[in-house]
Formats: structure tokens, C-alpha cells, sequence
């Protein structure tokens, strides 16, 4: 029932509230991409959700635009905004369309989809999220099976509980930016499959 009902209600109203409160920090973010860097203000890309339909996640973009050989950096404001996990705030109005919650394992890309074994694909039987087990015992910094092993943990105990204490430590996380890599240069290697 929780997963059914109390949690969509919970997403949908906490996600307008936040929306409305935040939205005065959220223009002045768009204004100061639109002043001070190149075009576009946003990151939108095809991700995997809830049994594995494909949706598309929206970010604040914090890398640069046309770097030479697939090359990536962050610009000068991107650190920040990824740090203080600023860059997620557009993922409001995914939570808002029913794509995402805001406690789920992390939306992946589509290319990881073919890569999973059994266990793994079981990540996408609850909706993905803002934040999730894994992010808040390692996030960046823990292998990618690891992740895995976190999210199948979400997936198995989901529960009001679990969901409020993966909230509070989010924003802990968040507060000493534990657990991310802003290094330029240095990102998160892409899975491979098993």
C-alpha cells in the first residue's frame, strides 16, 4: 500500500510544495547560466524507470559544451552546482510527471539496460530517485556492483521509514558534500556490464 498509493501522493504533493518554494533559487540558477554560460541551461537525457520504461531526466547542465574528442569538464559554476546536488532541482518536475520519486535507486542510462544480469534488473521494479540507498552510503565513491548490491537493498526493504531516514541523510550528505567526485577531469566510470 505504501509503495501503491501513500508514496505517489507523497511524491506528487512534496514535489509541487518544493517546487514553489524553491522556484525563486531555480530562476536565479537559469538566469545565471543564461548570463554567464553558453546555451543550453539544461541537461536532458534518456534514462531507464520504473519497469524499465524510458523517460527523460532534466538537469541543471554543468559540463561544457563541444570539448574535442568526447573529452568532459566541468564549467565553472558546474563543481558547485553538482556539489551541493543544485543541478538535481529540475528533477522536481520529473517527480511531478510520475517518472521518479524522490527515494529510488538513480535513473541509469539506456545503454546499461542490455547489461544487467537478473538481480541487477530488479533496480526498476520500484520508480528511480532523487536520491536512494546507495547515494547516501558511498554515492560516487563505491564500485559499481556495490551500487548494485545498495539498490537491490532499497528495492526488497522499501518502507516509510527507510524512505524518511534515506531523506535526512541525503540532505546530511549534501551539507559536507561527501561521497562526490568534482575533480575536472575525474567522473564516475561508465558500467561495463558483468
Amino acid at each position: 500500500m505504501y509503495q501503491r498509493i501513500v508514496k505517489p501522493v507523497f511524491d506528487f504533493l512534496f514535489a509541487s510544495l518544493a517546487i514553489v518554494a524553491l522556484s525563486p533559487l531555480i530562476f536565479l540558477i537559469t538566469l545565471f547560466i543564461l548570463i554567464f554560460s553558453e546555451k543550453p541551461v539544461f541537461f536532458i537525457q534518456e534514462r531507464i524507470g520504473y519497469k524499465g520504461n524510458r523517460f527523460k531526466i532534466v538537469k541543471f547542465r554543468t559540463m561544457k559544451n563541444n570539448l574535442p574528442d568526447g573529452q568532459v569538464e566541468y564549467t565553472f559554476y558546474g563543481e558547485f552546482l553538482r556539489k551541493t546536488s543544485l543541478d538535481e532541482l529540475p528533477q522536481l518536475l520529473n517527480i511531478l510527471k510520475g517518472d521518479m520519486s524522490f527515494v529510488g535507486p538513480r535513473p541509469l542510462l539506456t545503454e546499461y539496460l542490455p547489461l544487467y544480469n537478473k538481480q541487477q534488473a530488479k533496480r526498476h521494479d520500484v520508480k528511480p530517485g532523487m536520491t536512494g540507498w546507495a547515494q547516501i552510503n558511498g554515492r560516487n565513491a563505491i564500485s559499481w556492483n556495490t551500487k548494485f548490491d545498495f539498490d537491490l537493498y532499497y528495492v526488497n526493504n522499501c518502507s516509510m521509514f527507510l524512505d524518511l531516514k534515506i531523506l535526512i541523510l541525503s540532505i546530511k550528505h549534501v551539507l559536507s558534500g561527501a561521497g562526490i567526485n568534482t575533480n575536472s577531469g575525474s567522473f564516475v566510470e561508465k558500467f561495463k556490464g558483468n
